[in-house]
């Protein structure tokens, strides 16, 4: 239940850890009163909740009074790439070997699918070149397309995609699920066509091995 105290807790983390949540639901931002409806708390402890917030700069208000997320929640977010790139070592080098293309990890930043960790084939005669820190908007290639659908529609198979990203180049992923404040998809890129048949179920494989190492 929302506002729910366990006496193990603190309350006040709790519900600074909810204001963010509810934040970054809302990009445009809310007003006092909208987030303290929103944590069912009243007026006064959500200005002491912003007021720390804001002193750790993970929150600010603008002009008009909306409260937003701030910039210090980009600096913990570069901090997790680490350890996403660590969860996905051992199941993106079986992928990339198994199905000889280039696997990835791909997350969501904003609008855009950003690559955090990636792991050529060692056998191939050629490979998609692919680097860690790509960039693409969420709804062109399989890596984003493929959270976009499990975003909206919960659907948990493989998208396979067709020189969306680069003419010639193939893409298939899954999404990772399951995993907390964590959207993201693993998936395979190659220069030749995928049997979606024999890398699909790789690929969906190789994403929720992922999601077991992040949780």
């Amino acid at each position: 239940m929302p506002g729910e105290h366990h006496p193990e807790t603190s309350q006040t983390l709790d519900r600074g850890l909810r204001a963010l949540e509810e934040l970054a639901e809302v990009p445009a931002g809310l007003t006092v009163t909208e987030l303290a409806e929103r944590l069912h708390v009243n007026r006064t402890i959500v200005y002491r909740l912003l007021a720390t917030l804001e002193l750790h700069n993970l929150a600010r208000r603008d002009a008009s009074g909306r409260a937003r997320l701030s910039i210090g929640v980009l600096a913990l977010a570069r901090r997790v790439q680490p350890l996403l790139r660590e969860a996905a070592a051992i199941p993106l080098r079986r992928l990339a070997e198994e199905v000889g293309a280039t696997a990835h990890l791909t997350v969501v930043d904003g609008t855009e699918a950003l690559a955090v960790a990636v792991v050529e084939p060692t056998w191939t005669d050629y490979h998609v070149a692919y680097r860690v820190g790509s960039r693409h908007s969420l709804d062109r290639g399989a890596a984003g397309r493929v959270i976009l659908n499990y975003r909206e529609n919960k659907s948990t198979g493989y998208l396979l995609t067709d020189g969306e990203l680069q003419p010639g180049a193939y893409g298939l992923a899954a999404p990772v699920i399951d995993v907390p404040g964590v959207e993201a998809s693993v998936g395979v890129v190659s220069f030749g066509q995928l049997d979606p048949h024999r890398a699909g179920p790789r690929v969906v494989r190789a994403a929720a091995e992922v999601a077991g190492a992040l949780r």
